[in-house]
């Protein structure tokens, strides 16, 4: 006879398929020691427990429970299937419950790929989005602005924020925002008090600049080329907020999005001054996959941007 359950060896193809509803009627008389009071206990028949029990052992090829025996007693076979049992029901339930998780908005991630720029316009929708579905984990990950397209497409992301239309068909995209690159200086430098300036005006400014590659940064530089205007870059950093700081304390200006300093520009620590040939308002887009599946916290992510969008047409 084989020996218990294939003991250490491989389960064989009985085990692999195994009916979860026999298995909770087995288990149900090993935790009764009896066939009656697990009938009476999962509201069948004794006939309709013990023929369950029966298509088991069949199945495994193995006895279960010692018949001679007065109680249900279990078999070498039945102790290891107990053992066991319980935890794949366990497993069983437990995957149920994620499912439902997952359904019902209480577990999932969504993944978006922004620069540092593009996540000031995803600000309120996280807001909102965590408001509805608050235990649904959002991961905004720093990626290039030139590899948010890519990486949407092959799904590593579920979503990406771009300031202009990649034009693939693969994707499909939604408006979120808008914005316009300003001049940021303090409020006691000499341009904080005029309405708008003219790029010559910034020849002989010091210029604190992003280090990280952009759309907006290289169409900023090629303007100032093609008008043979020189830009003193007189710093680079790393960081947006690293930049605004600098600029606060009178190290330089700088040519950001105006929506990148809201709040300096609010308590006046910023001033944001346009400038004439840069006024370029840029739309803000979420982009995701036009195809495939999505799962329902990306499905409940992307509605609430298109409901934000929608309002922020009105």
């Amino acid at each position: 006879m084989m020996s218990a359950l294939a003991r250490h060896g491989a389960a064989p193809p009985a085990i692999q398929t195994m009916n979860l509803a026999e298995l909770k009627v087995f288990l149900t008389v090993a935790a009764e020691r009896s066939f009656s009071r697990a009938a009476t206990r999962l509201y069948r028949t004794q006939p309709a427990i013990s023929q369950a029990v029966r298509r088991l052992e069949a199945d495994l090829g193995e006895r279960l429970f010692d018949r001679t025996s007065k109680h249900a007693k279990l078999t070498e076979a039945g102790r290891l299937l107990e053992e066991y049992g319980l935890r794949l029901l366990r497993l069983a339930e437990e995957t149920e419950g994620a499912v439902r998780d997952l359904r019902d908005l209480r577990r999932g991630r969504v993944l978006v790929g922004a620069n540092e720029a593009g996540v000031h316009a995803l600000l309120p929708i996280l807001g909102r989005f965590q408001a509805s579905a608050p235990r649904i984990h959002v991961d905004v990950r720093r990626v290039a602005t030139r590899q948010i397209p890519a990486e949407v497409i092959d799904g590593s992301l579920d979503f990406g924020v771009l300031t202009f239309n990649p034009g693939d068909r693969l994707l499909h995209s939604v408006r979120v925002g808008s914005d316009d690159i300003v001049l940021l200086v303090p409020r006691q430098h000499r341009l904080a008090h005029r309405k708008r300036v003219r790029m010559g005006d910034l020849t002989r400014e010091r210029i604190i600049a992003h280090n990280d590659p952009s759309p907006a940064r290289d169409r900023v530089l090629r303007s100032f080329e093609q008008r043979h205007l020189p830009l003193d870059i007189h710093i680079s950093l790393p960081s947006l907020d690293a930049i605004k700081r600098a600029v606060e304390l009178g190290m330089g200006v700088a040519l950001l999005p105006r929506r990148c300093a809201i709040a300096e520009i609010g308590t006046q620590r910023l001033v944001a001054v346009p400038v004439a040939q840069l006024r370029w308002p840029r739309q803000v887009r979420l982009v995701f996959r036009a195809t495939g599946d999505r799962s329902r916290a990306a499905s409940s992510f992307l509605k609430t941007a298109r409901e934000w969008a929608g309002e922020e047409d009105r």
